[in-house]
């Protein structure tokens, strides 16, 4: 089943960025499809790879997840939430960080579970799961460096201290180099495919991801996701949705998740974006959750 009419992809261009998605039933082969097989940026979704690695890790007893581990403030990732706005050295242990990750998405405990695992080991994993699309090239302190470095400016500190004091013409010039960073790009940059990430969510879902442990603390967390304005958006109580979403500097706005309705019948969903510059951050924030929405209630119409 595909946007055969083309609604949801004028609705995007509208907004001013492109759409990939899929939309699967996880009991059964249905699928609602757009552009799924494009590759695509993750943002923040790629936590879930994180997530699920660390989580193994802990199952399989090659990590302690009680173990304390001490973020010093200097050098921490940068982020608008979470450790990256702490003063101070913050001390948790590793099963902390992965709640930190993925209900508010905090980028230091990424890279701190990812200096552990490696990220080798996601790659590895992302392979045997047959996510043939899916590639973390590196820790999101390297990232954001190198964004700033397409946008001519040393690191990622010296682009925040540029960005306080310039002009508004200043800020539309980089922006318009922001659109075409080559990091961000999918085909040179960390990448997936929205195919890629509904099957991860299946195999999540259906305990074939990992130990059935690391897979159901992963679900139980991504349930708990403090972003609300995506795909949930879409839906109304009781409908559930576990999901984690994925942002990057008003290009990328991402969302990954399972929807589940009362009579038992559950959706992942993967909804990739694309934005130029000038695109209305809260339209396609809801305008992911609308897809999500009409794809689900597609299938169901169809008996899946």
């Amino acid at each position: 089943m595909t946007d055969d009419d083309g609604t949801l992809a004028e609705l995007f261009d509208r907004l001013g960025c492109e759409i990939a998605l899929c939309v699967q039933a996880l009991d059964g082969a249905a699928e609602f499809t757009l552009a799924a097989d494009r590759q695509v940026t993750p943002g923040s979704t790629m936590k879930v790879q994180v997530a699920l690695e660390a989580e193994t890790w802990f199952a399989e007893g090659r990590l302690d997840p009680r173990e304390q581990v001490a973020l010093p403030a200097e050098g921490r990732t940068p982020g608008p939430v979470g450790l990256s706005l702490f003063a101070d050295e913050a001390t948790l242990s590793l099963r902390d960080m992965v709640t930190l990750m993925l209900t508010i998405s905090d980028n230091p405990s990424t890279d701190a579970l990812l200096r552990r695992v490696g990220t080798g080991a996601v790659n590895a994993t992302a392979a045997r799961l047959g996510l043939t699309g899916t590639v973390v090239t590196s820790d999101l302190a390297t990232l954001v460096d190198a964004v700033a470095r397409d946008l001519g400016r040393a690191d990622w500190n010296d682009l925040d201290t540029w960005a306080a004091t310039a002009s508004a013409e200043d800020h539309a010039r980089a922006d318009a180099l922001l659109v075409a960073s080559p990091t961000l790009s999918p085909t040179t940059g960390t990448r997936t495919t929205p195919y890629d990430m509904a099957r991860l969510l299946r195999l999540i879902w259906t305990d074939q991801a990992g130990p059935p442990e690391a897979c159901a603390r992963v679900r139980a967390v991504m349930a708990r996701q403090l972003t609300r304005h995506r795909l949930a958006a879409g839906f109304r109580r009781p409908v559930a949705v576990a999901a984690k979403s994925g942002s990057l500097l008003g290009v990328v706005r991402n969302e990954i998740g399972v929807i589940t309705h009362p009579d038992g019948r559950r959706y992942a969903a993967a909804v990739f974006t694309r934005s130029r510059p000038g695109a209305d951050d809260a339209a396609v924030n809801a305008a992911i959750g609308t897809a999500a929405a009409r794809a689900v209630a597609a299938l169901r119409a169809a008996g899946a």
